[in-house]
């Protein structure tokens, strides 16, 4: 692993369990076991660190939509796949991130509002599109509005004003949200294949 990537590294580490905010230069040259004057000749502050690291984060989010969609048989199973993701990926972010991001950092937060639009509202028309051509999603949805809602529903969920901490678990909020939102649009066909998939016996 090169310099770069070791320092994008140790800041997430950090930043992922205390926030942004509260985590200094100085923390991650201690936490990497290096000068900040090392630091400083890749990044020339915190927000650049961010930016990177943000920038990385999103690129291997995409990557791993991709290889997600790629091995599924179909959009049920893609829909299962992206909740077993999405469980790996909610449970060690910190919402702290979220809310420094979008209140400290706004290029990173910028970049990530640009990636939701793009690639995950992108990707979910195409899996809906998909999927009412198979016979699984309702056709009579509309795919723009369902995939905008669901990058809402996502966003929403990391609310800790409306999901307080202490109250919520944000994967727990996430992985209801996305729940009620598959078997909302699925036809009968696709519902009883969901079911299956998560091992539920039909009631």
């Amino acid at each position: 692993m090169g310099q770069i990537d070791r320092i994008i590294q140790g800041g997430e580490d950090l930043f992922l369990t205390a926030g942004i905010k509260s985590v200094t230069m100085d923390d991650i040259a201690k936490h990497l076991g290096m000068s900040k004057k090392t630091i400083y000749q890749f990044f020339k502050d915190k927000n650049e660190l961010v930016i990177a690291l943000v920038k990385k984060k999103l690129q291997e989010d995409e990557d791993q939509m991709c290889a997600l969609i790629s091995k599924s048989g179909n959009v049920i199973e893609e829909m299962i796949n992206m909740m077993k993701c999405s469980e790996e990926i909610f449970s060690r972010i910190n919402p702290i991130v979220i809310h420094d991001m979008q209140k400290y950092h706004p290029e990173a937060w910028q970049q990530f509002q640009d990636f939701k639009a793009g690639v995950i509202v992108h990707t979910l028309e195409e899996l809906l599109t998909k999927g009412i051509q198979q016979g699984y999603i309702r056709p009579d949805i509309d795919v723009k509005i369902m995939a905008r809602m669901r990058v809402m529903q996502v966003e929403m969920g990391f609310n800790t004003s409306m999901f307080p901490l202490s109250e919520f678990s944000p994967w727990k909020v996430q992985y209801q949200l996305l729940e009620h939102f598959n078997f909302g649009i699925c036809t009968l066909k696709g519902f009883k294949l969901l079911d299956e998939y998560k091992n539920v016996t039909a009631q």
